[in-house]
């Protein structure tokens, strides 16, 4: 078998430590069976081949794509520059590959789209997505409920389909939840590794980076905990077992 590649690009340990233990438990993978690289600590190693994984997991972060390269923190310029390096590949090859989060953007980006805060942000809390009629017959998706909850949180988005990409999962305030490029390239703008303990730990975190009030961290994480978010890891644990 295999190992899955996990890119992660979180600056805080403690958020990129629960981002990796929900990606092995949501996910059904094993340590022992995946190459974790934290690109906030390390550039991408030297002779990376894709063919030698089963798939590429990006995680999320608080970057944006769209920040003013002028002011941009390095660390994740470089971040975004690593990733952005193996799309060519990943999209002409169509290996498999689940992007979270910030990985639509990423995808976006690589094909020509505008990835900007110009429209479709999100606050911090569970959204519906609805499956489209393409995403109903899309492996990950299929037999799944019409419509469910999912965790999100972002500031930037997708604004326009990316050339090349079915739509696969829609909301009213995001339009654009999950894409596939080829047959085997997916990007979710929500989080399908979190379920409301993930997201209380990513609320403490984050509560001073400009995503929500400081003081409205207590609501949002009950609001979190008397969510019904079940169904999104399912995507993951399809994307893992399909591909692994």
């Amino acid at each position: 078998m295999k190992p899955f590649l996990i890119l992660q690009l979180r600056p805080e340990a403690e958020a990129s430590d629960g981002e990796y233990a929900a990606f092995l438990a949501k996910g059904g993978l094993d340590a022992a069976h995946v190459h974790r690289v934290c690109l906030d600590r390390e550039p991408l190693p030297e002779g990376l081949k894709l063919e030698d994984y089963a798939g590429v997991i990006v995680g999320g972060g608080p970057g944006c794509l769209s920040d003013d390269p002028a002011t941009k923190d390095p660390v994740e310029a470089r971040i975004e520059a690593d990733i952005l390096s193996l799309m060519p590949e990943i999209t002409a090859r169509d290996v498999p590959f689940m992007g979270c989060c910030y990985g639509i953007g990423i995808l976006g980006h690589h094909l020509g789209a505008d990835v900007s805060k110009r429209r479709y942000g999100e606050p911090v809390g569970p959204v519906t997505c609805r499956v489209t009629e393409a995403g109903s017959d899309d492996p990950l998706l299929a037999g799944l409920p019409d419509a469910f909850d999912a965790f999100v949180g972002h500031k930037e988005a997708v604004q326009d389909l990316p050339s090349g990409c079915v739509h696969l999962l829609a909301s009213d305030p995001c339009p654009f939840q999950m894409i596939r490029y080829g047959q085997n390239v997916y990007a979710t703008q929500f989080h399908p590794e979190a379920d409301a303990g993930v997201f209380e730990d990513r609320i403490r975190i984050y509560r001073h980076k400009g995503y929500f009030a400081p003081d409205e961290a207590d609501d949002l994480i009950e609001m979190c905990h008397a969510s019904d978010v079940t169904v999104p890891v399912e995507i993951l644990r399809r994307f893992v077992a399909r591909y692994g």
